[in-house]
């Protein structure tokens, strides 16, 4: 794809949510999202003109974002723990069975390994196996059996 402006901006229409999406997985405080949206945004006007077709743009969309936010992690581990300063925002009545587990849902995500962490976010935007099996680089039966495993793994959480 060529690298202009215009396509960029096209890209960046098309595919915002899906960005977001996945930076949102790996983190629930909104600096640290738009910084990974932004290193996202980076990298993908960086390898614009690199982008050959082979797969849809979609799926290269999602594997740009997907490292993106994997490399971060793993660079996030190395530092030193600091103490972010949020605002705590609760969009959720806690009253209900329904709104717990709403609420529950990303906490216990967030503690799975960035792996099954992203086949679980692309499994919960409705893509087919096959579309996670390329963009995460396994088989599509590896990926049914991995959502399964990982399924059991949610269930089996704590909550703290």
């Amino acid at each position: 794809m060529e690298k202009t402006e215009s396509n960029f901006r096209q890209l960046l229409h098309e595919h915002k949510s899906t960005i977001y999406s996945v930076c949102y997985m790996f983190s629930q405080e909104y600096d640290e999202v738009e910084d990974l949206f932004q290193e996202t945004l980076i990298n993908l006007w960086n390898g614009l003109d690199k982008f050959e077709g082979r797969s849809g743009i979609g799926t290269w969309v999602w594997r740009i974002a997907l490292n993106t936010c994997i490399t971060s992690d793993r660079k996030k581990k190395k530092r030193v723990d600091t103490v972010p300063l949020t605002i705590d925002r609760d969009f959720h009545d806690e009253n209900t069975v329904e709104s717990r587990q709403v609420k529950l849902l990303p906490q216990r995500i967030s503690r799975l390994q960035p792996f099954d962490r992203a086949i679980v976010l692309l499994w919960l935007e409705n893509m087919s196996y096959d579309d996670i099996a390329a963009i995460v680089g396994i088989s599509t039966k590896a990926v049914g059996v991995r959502l399964v495993r990982i399924r059991e793994q949610l269930k089996q959480m704590n909550d703290r």
